[in-house]
């Protein structure tokens, strides 16, 4: 997995990813559990939670946060922490 750094433009991508990776899991679903509930491939919900995929929609991510049942902004949560661990 690469070191992703606040400075790289890509860095909120990897940060999204994770957090829908960490509620996905947290409600005990699979990537595909998640895609049938978004009308998504499994393909394209892996591609978000990968730490290389580059772009999404806002809408994209407000309906995966709805499906999630949680604030968009959630997805957003912690882009410092990794800093402080």
């Amino acid at each position: 997995m690469r070191k992703w750094e606040k400075e790289d433009n890509n860095y909120v991508y990897y940060w999204v990813g994770k957090n829908i990776r960490k509620y996905r899991k947290a409600k005990g679903w699979t990537q595909r559990q998640l895609a049938e509930k978004c009308s998504y491939t499994e393909n394209f919900i892996g591609d978000l939670e990968n730490d290389t995929f580059k772009t999404c929609s806002l809408n994209t991510l407000y309906h995966i946060s709805k499906v999630l049942d949680i604030h968009m902004k959630s997805l957003f949560d912690d882009l410092d922490e990794e800093e402080n661990k």
